[in-house]
């Protein structure tokens, strides 16, 4: 029997798990991007974290008080850019009504699973012949400055624990004795375990070389002309080169056929669900990073600075710090004050470093894919029958893209989900 066919758009972290999971299911893949193989983004330049303590969605109650409180500081952890737009105006007043505790009540235990899902996975991963991308299993330190943050931070421990999440409230001298060789200054923190951290560009390279000893067509530079349906049912999708792209690309005028068609296009989801039909409502929230060489101290750990919202993380002898949550639209450009932001927090709870050691260093930036209810996209169009929606993962797409590929290789099996995907429907806003 001829082997059914799965075209992925999207050559992010979901999309080259889907493809993974899904060419081990037998099928005969094809991944399109728009981009360059070389190539920066969302997926390379983040804090790569597993993190099963992230069970709280970003639409949770407090956020909206604390967001309008922090948007008119620009070095805060969140900043929404003023501007006409009716697509954020009704993001905004979605995200406010989901913005509540029923929807956390439903929405954490599915979090849950699906962290620990792609943890275990990654630990399998990690474990086969030639994966090198700094797989570290030491847990994740929730550093509070404040008491109140503290206070705070062990309410959410106490939930952790109910969901079967493993948490432990340290104080100052525990904090201490866990990371003995890097100085804080903290009130205390918070210890989960279960959490990981990896080398995200590392990641990305070993998933490319993976799937390309293994047969999967990876189409760079790709941008998707138009759907083509017979019968009413999606059938192919015309290709065209992206613009800027190499004259070499083979993009112009190829049709790619499928059997199965995968949206994970990341921000990019929202327009190419428009030409399929679907709704899937999402703002770019421009994340930042700055990664050292060769830092005074490093963490074994990786490391949340809570009240600043920045996020630490140790890379093969490298120092990560990412954060900030800009929502300016499609806008690449890179924001000093945010990126000052990051870099004046970190003082105060690694008293080792001063700014300067940050002076001249290049900031990354990436669009992250934010649905308003703070949950993926993740199941099958009910418009079309051989459409599977895995998008929206937002700040979590490493935490998340190993579960979401292999729920996705499911799906396209006409398998049953072992996760309940209700609450991420694709269809949700329609």
């Amino acid at each position: 029997m001829k082997p059914r066919r799965v075209a992925i758009v999207g050559a992010g972290v979901i999309g080259l798990c889907a493809a993974l999971y899904c060419r081990r299911r037998g099928f005969d893949v094809t991944v399109v991007d728009r981009r360059a193989a070389i190539r920066t983004g969302c997926s390379f330049g983040n804090a790569g974290m597993i993190v099963p303590s992230h069970f709280i969605p970003l639409a949770a109650p407090g956020m909206v008080k604390l967001g309008l409180k922090w948007m008119w500081n620009p070095r805060s952890p969140f900043y929404i850019k003023p501007r006409l737009s009716w697509d954020l105006l009704a993001w905004g007043v979605q995200f406010w009504k989901s913005a509540n505790r029923s929807h956390v009540e439903r929405s954490a235990p599915v979090l849950r699973d699906l962290h620990l899902l792609s943890r275990s996975l990654y630990e399998q991963l990690a474990a086969e012949p030639g994966a090198d991308f700094g797989f570290t299993p030491r847990g994740l330190l929730m550093l509070c400055k404040t008491s109140h943050g503290l206070e705070e931070e062990s309410h959410a421990a106490i939930k952790a624990n109910e969901l079967g999440i493993p948490a432990e409230v340290l104080d100052a001298a525990g904090v201490g004795r866990l990371e003995p060789h890097t100085q804080t200054d903290v009130a205390g923190g918070v210890f989960y375990p279960r959490d990981c951290h990896l080398s995200p560009s590392a990641l990305m390279a070993h998933l490319e070389k993976t799937l390309a000893a293994d047969g999967v067509e990876l189409c760079w530079e790709s941008q998707v002309e138009r759907f083509n349906v017979i019968n009413g049912r999606l059938v192919s999708l015309q290709l065209t080169k992206s613009e800027g792209g190499d004259s070499t690309s083979r993009a112009d005028g190829v049709s790619i056929e499928f059997d199965e068609l995968v949206v994970a296009g990341g921000i990019g989801s929202t327009a190419i669900g428009r030409d399929l039909g679907l709704r899937l409502p999402m703002q770019a929230g421009k994340g930042y990073s700055l990664t050292l060489d060769r830092p005074r101290q490093s963490p074994t750990a990786c490391a949340i600075l809570t009240e600043a919202r920045v996020a630490v993380t140790p890379m093969g002898g490298r120092l990560r710090f990412g954060g900030t949550m800009e929502m300016a639209g499609i806008d690449e450009r890179i924001n000093a004050s945010r990126v000052a932001g990051i870099v004046s927090a970190i003082p105060r709870y690694y008293p080792a470093f001063q700014e300067a050691d940050f002076a001249g260093l290049p900031a990354w930036h990436g669009l992250r894919p934010c649905p308003p209810d703070g949950m993926p996209y993740l199941g099958r169009s009910r418009r079309h029958a051989n459409v599977i929606v895995a998008t929206g993962h937002a700040m979590m797409g490493i935490s998340l893209a190993p579960a979401t590929g292999q729920l996705v290789a499911a799906l396209a099996s006409g398998d049953t989900s072992p996760i309940d995907l209700a609450t991420m429907r694709p269809d949700r806003f329609d």
